[in-house]
This record gives C-alpha cells, sequence and structure tokens, in this order.
C-alpha cells in the first residue's frame, strides 16, 4: 500500500482532467492526477478542438505552439440531404484568434497539456494509475482509492475530483443523483480512406439510406453512421457487406472506398448517452465534465465542455486552495457557473435527435430537407449564430493569471 497526501486529486486524465490539473497547478496548489493507461496513444474519437478551446490555449499564452501540431482545419459546417447541399455553420464569422475547428489527435492534445503541467513541482501525473473508489468519514469526501503499477494506492487530498468520463467510477460510488435523459441513437465510427484533391470539408450526407457524417482527418475520412438505438446487433447479423452497401447508398462516392473495411473490427459502436448530476457535488468531491454530464457526439461540443468546466473550476477553486481545503459553497459554485450551459447544450442536442436524426433515420423511400435547412442556408448570419452557438458554447470560459 502507498499512501499519498495532496491538496487536490483528479481522477481521470482526459481533457478536463489534465486541464483542471494544470490551471490548478499554475496557481501554485498541489495537484496529483490519476491516469489509468500508460500513456495517451489510444483511439479517441472526440478529436475536435473548438474555438473556445483554441482561445483559451491563446490565452495561456500556447496557441501558436499547440498548433504546430498535426491538425486540419474545420471552417464550415454542411451537410447533404437528398442531394441538396446546405450550409449550417461558418466559424470564420467569429472573431477569435482561431476561427474554426482544429481536427487534432486527442493523444497530442493530452500529451501538450501534460508536457506543459509537469514542469511545475506542484504537479504529478500518476499513469496506470485506476481510481477504484472514495475515502469517507463522516459523510466527507477525504481522499480516493487507486490501483497502481505497483499495487494499491491511497491519496488523502483536500478536495477530490471526477474526471473520469460518462461511466465514472467515482460518480457511482459518491450516489449523487443521476438524471438519465436518453438518446435515441448509437453511432458506428470508421475509417476511410480520403485522397489529396477530395473535398476537405468536414460534412454529413442524408438520405432515405440514412445518415453518415465524414470528418476530414488529413489521409481519411472519420465517418460516423447514427442508427436507431438498440439495432447494432442486427446491423452487425445482416453482415459486413451490407453494412458497405448501406455507406455507398449513403455517399456513393466511397463506393470503392468501403472496401478498406475488412471486419467488423474496423467498426467502432458508441453507445451513445445523455445524462447530467443533479447536483455535482458533495463535501470533498466535485464532478466535471462527461462525470458530470455526459453529451451526444452531436455538435462534437463533449471535449469543449470538460475543458470549459475545467477552466471555470480552476478560477473559482484555486483562490480557496491558498485560503485551506475547499467549502461545499465553492463547489456548488462551479456547478452554478457551469450547468446551464451543460443543461441547454444537452436540450439542443435532444432536439437534433428528435426533429433531424430520427426522421432522417426512418425516412424510408425519400427523405425531404426540413423547412429549417432551408432558411439557415439562406441567411449567412444565421450560419455566423450557428457557428458561435457550436464553436463558442454557451458560457465560453476565459483564463487571466491573477
Amino acid at each position: 500500500m502507498t499512501d499519498l497526501e495532496t491538496q487536490c486529486c483528479i481522477a481521470g486524465g482526459g481533457p478536463a482532467g489534465l486541464m483542471l490539473g494544470y490551471l490548478l497547478a499554475r496557481q501554485g496548489v498541489d495537484v496529483v492526477v490519476l491516469e489509468k493507461h500508460a500513456d495517451f496513444l489510444r483511439d479517441f474519437r472526440g478529436d475536435t478542438v473548438h474555438p473556445s478551446t483554441l482561445q483559451l490555449f491563446n490565452e495561456l499564452g500556447y496557441l501558436d505552439e499547440l498548433l504546430t501540431l498535426p491538425h486540419q482545419k474545420t471552417e464550415r459546417i454542411k451537410v447533404t440531404v437528398s442531394g441538396q447541399e446546405f450550409s449550417l455553420a461558418d466559424f470564420t464569422q467569429l472573431n477569435v484568434p482561431a476561427p474554426y475547428i482544429a481536427m487534432m489527435p486527442q493523444w497530442d492534445l493530452l500529451d501538450f497539456i501534460a508536457r506543459k503541467a509537469r514542469k511545475l513541482s506542484n504537479f504529478k501525473l500518476l499513469q496506470s494509475t485506476e481510481a477504484t473508489g472514495l475515502i469517507e468519514n463522516g459523510g466527507r469526501v477525504g481522499g480516493i482509492t487507486a490501483i497502481g503499477a505497483g499495487g494499491p494506492v491511497n491519496i488523502r487530498a483536500d478536495l477530490c475530483v471526477a474526471a473520469d468520463g460518462r461511466n465514472s467510477c467515482l460518480r457511482a460510488a459518491s450516489k449523487l443523483p443521476l438524471k438519465d435523459i436518453g438518446a435515441p441513437i448509437d453511432v458506428f465510427w470508421f475509417r476511410l480512406p480520403r485522397q489529396d484533391g477530395n473535398n476537405s470539408e468536414s460534412m454529413g450526407t442524408a438520405n432515405a439510406s440514412g445518415f453518415l457524417v465524414q470528418i476530414n482527418r488529413g489521409e481519411y475520412w472519420q465517418c460516423a453512421l447514427p442508427f436507431l438505438k438498440g439495432s447494432a446487433d442486427h446491423i452487425r447479423l445482416d453482415g459486413l457487406a451490407a453494412f458497405k452497401t448501406r455507406i455507398a447508398a449513403i455517399k456513393p462516392q466511397l463506393t470503392a472506398d468501403v472496401a478498406a473495411l475488412k471486419s467488423w473490427d474496423d467498426v467502432k459502436l458508441l453507445t451513445v448517452q445523455v445524462n447530467r448530476l443533479t447536483r455535482w457535488y458533495k463535501d470533498g468531491l466535485l464532478c466535471i465534465g462527461d462525470a458530470a454530464h455526459a453529451m451526444s457526439p452531436i455538435g462534437g461540443v463533449g471535449i469543449n465542455l470538460a475543458v470549459q468546466d475545467a477552466a471555470a473550476a480552476a478560477r473559482i477553486l484555486g483562490p480557496v486552495f491558498s485560503r485551506g481545503r475547499p467549502e461545499i459553497r465553492n463547489l456548488k459554485a462551479v456547478q452554478d457557473r457551469r450547468e446551464r450551459a451543460a443543461r441547454i447544450t444537452q436540450a439542443i442536442q435532444i432536439t437534433a435527435h428528435k426533429r433531424v436524426l430520427v426522421p432522417a433515420l426512418n425516412a424510408g423511400k425519400h427523405l425531404d430537407p426540413p423547412k429549417i435547412l432551408k432558411v439557415i442556408n439562406r441567411f449567412p448570419q444565421i450560419q455566423g449564430l450557428l457557428a458561435r452557438a457550436i464553436g463558442m458554447g454557451l458560457q465560453p470560459e476565459h483564463w487571466q493569471d491573477k
């Protein structure tokens, strides 16, 4: 058994956990971050870095350096419905340092944050160390139990943070109240080759055969095929050949490229969850990111909401640590700051599920473009407003060193 003590122990070395750890350590707080994997080299699918997050890196003084990492720019979002193309969002209208979505491998983003954080003597990242539970005494959380490469680890802390994702074990251990909103879809993710000279814009295509999202990742398309929840086994039973035919029917230009799918191992299932805690905290514990509010993949906003949670929590709690351990009212202030953005974003996603995705997936022989798409396509001003809603979010957070 290894025993450690720190001011703040964070479970989860994803965007929320690493950013919070770095920003607290930047303010002089002693931080330990637990990451269950030995490295970040995994096939993440949420690789979207929105203008709000890029702006935060600019305020930290790191944007130019961050953008030396491999990435592709998505300046506009378009969708084609039954052969008609519509423009939905134009990020070039945003008055920000980087008016686009950067499609950046998440392992590069996490390595970048970790490198900056490791330069601070009061920051410690424990990899191959998985949080397993909470240490509680008299109703107050006082630490985290974990399993590391060398065996059990107990980390006692003034504040513990659950940033360990939508299946958070710390959230489960806390018994905080969770509201399951539900989602009518799941998603298959896969890669298809992309040739130079192909359309570089990320896009969505919908017709009577289904809905397909293509994200430009340079040499390949990161593709998402949403389908009605509960249908995954039926799609697999129909066979891989039928799956390829389905993709080609949605996007005939990909007919030859689907040959790249050799087996179902090349197709990953994302079980979509939309839920949120009604209370993000208890004495000694705070939940942020997907642990507090699991988002639909629509808009790719999950990472960016998590980073915004981290920035707000660091700004609110950093000064508190200089006076002692955070109290419940301080943790409540974080939820008060961030809950509205998460709640409204989820409401928009659920509306998109009901009004756009589910009708598209149930279209049958013909899919008429929704009238709202025609209105948005006609008015660039609306495309700018949607770009702000998607790219900046409802409550963009900022950073200024004190």
